[in-house]
């Protein structure tokens, strides 16, 4: 299994934080590579939400079914996504701060391909861990405006 966290410290309310990182349409209004949502469920937020996340990869756009699996109103909320041979599981942490707020995307991959158990550990070291690092600056960004 193979592990990234990212935490960035956020000059705004943990309500306005939760909201942006706990409901599709919020976060991808917040992360700029995400071109467009599709939601395969009628929930459209908390446990059960399952949607199709499209976003800009490089020149080239990747999509990936994501469900969310636990959702705790201003603390945290859990998607998990099964592709390329890998579960996906992530978690983003919201903590008062003061005023402010803490936010934390926890990342676990668990392989289950031969080539994946090989690969994911590369990719999460490097690719994966500057993409988590942007969407938490885009999130931070977004929530201080």
């Amino acid at each position: 299994m193979s592990k990234v966290k990212v935490t960035r410290h956020i000059e705004a309310p943990v309500q306005k934080v939760f909201q942006t990182v706990s409901n599709i349409e919020g976060f991808s209004k917040a992360v700029p590579h995400i071109v467009d949502v599709e939601f395969l469920s009628e929930t459209k937020t908390g446990v059960g939400t399952r949607f199709r996340e499209t976003r800009m990869m490089g020149k080239r756009k990747a999509s990936t079914v994501l469900e969310v699996t636990e959702y705790v109103e201003n603390e945290l909320v859990r998607l998990v996504s099964d592709a390329g041979g890998t579960i996906w599981d992530s978690a983003f942490i919201v903590e008062p701060d003061g005023v402010h707020t803490l936010l934390t995307l926890r990342m676990d991959a668990k392989p289950y391909k031969f080539l994946q158990k090989i690969m994911v550990p590369l990719i999460m070291k490097g690719f994966m861990t500057k993409a988590l690092a942007a969407d938490m600056d885009a999130v931070k960004e977004y929530c201080e405006k």
